[in-house]
């Protein structure tokens, strides 16, 4: 019965060894893909970037090593028990079954580690393509260069003076006075512009101002002081139809006469 005691241990050592055969699927430390820092990226930018992208592409292979060597170590096992009843079997034949079973084992060992082994290597190629996909698309939205991809366009971000123009309550009020003395016609927009500068140039000259077109607070309070009907004759209201927006006193029509003027 002693006999059989080497075999068994035989068997056992086949066993472990298996499971150190088979299991070489790892985890990757990191990408194989080539990525550089993206235009107006700095280098800080770009360390900062990609250790959150290494996280990230980590993330989407976790737990994947583990599963393929736990299938390889299973596959490799197997073999071996396998190997071991086979030559058993054989052994009993020949009176001697516990050295078959030890042969077969480690026979098996021999196969199923190796067809383990070549199992766990291509798992580990396909777990180093995942964890690059991933690591490329996470560094490349955030605007990095990844080599065989187009270089993304930074779009500068909009400066404050493309923004939507705002009325300038200034330039509505001076309008609305213009308006009223009879220099400016149409609506007073709050925005400025050549009809509306040649209105306030038209009034600062028929009042003996210095006539640079130009709305001001100053300006604007002697609009507000200056009684209505005290513009000159050419710069009276004119009829409807004649007005123009934003902007200034429009032409006079053909034949048109200003009111208490004689038809000529």
């Amino acid at each position: 019965m002693m006999h059989h005691q080497p075999a068994r241990l035989r068997i056992v050592a086949c066993m472990l060894a298996a499971a150190s055969l088979a299991g070489c699927a790892a985890t990757p430390m990191g990408p194989s893909v080539n990525v550089m820092p993206g235009p107006n990226k700095s280098f800080d930018q770009f360390r900062y970037d990609q250790d959150n992208c290494k996280g990230f592409a980590q993330s989407q292979v976790q737990g994947q090593a583990d599963a393929a060597n736990k299938n390889a170590v299973g596959a490799a096992a197997l073999t071996t028990v396998i190997g071991a009843a086979g030559g058993a079997l054989i052994g009993a034949a020949t009176g001697n079954a516990g050295a078959g079973a030890a042969i077969g084992a480690g026979a098996g060992l021999g196969i199923g580690g190796a067809v383990g082994a070549s199992n766990s290597g291509n798992q580990q190629y396909s777990i180093q393509q995942q964890y690059d996909n991933a690591f490329s698309q996470c560094m490349y939205s955030k605007g990095h260069q990844v080599a065989g991809m187009p270089i993304l366009q930074q779009q500068a971000p909009s400066p404050v003076a493309s923004q939507a123009a705002q009325p300038d309550p200034l330039v509505r009020s001076t309008q609305s006075e213009l308006i009223r003395l009879g220099y400016l016609n149409g609506g007073a927009d709050g925005f400025m512009g050549p009809k509306t500068s040649g209105a306030i140039g038209s009034y600062q000259r028929a009042n003996g101002l210095s006539a640079d077109g130009s709305p001001s607070s100053s300006l604007l309070n002697r609009l507000r002081n200056t009684p209505s009907g005290s513009a000159p004759a050419t710069a009276a209201a004119m009829p409807a139809g004649a007005a123009v927006t934003n902007t200034g006193v429009a032409p006079a029509p053909p034949g048109w006469v200003p009111p208490g003027q004689p038809t000529p």
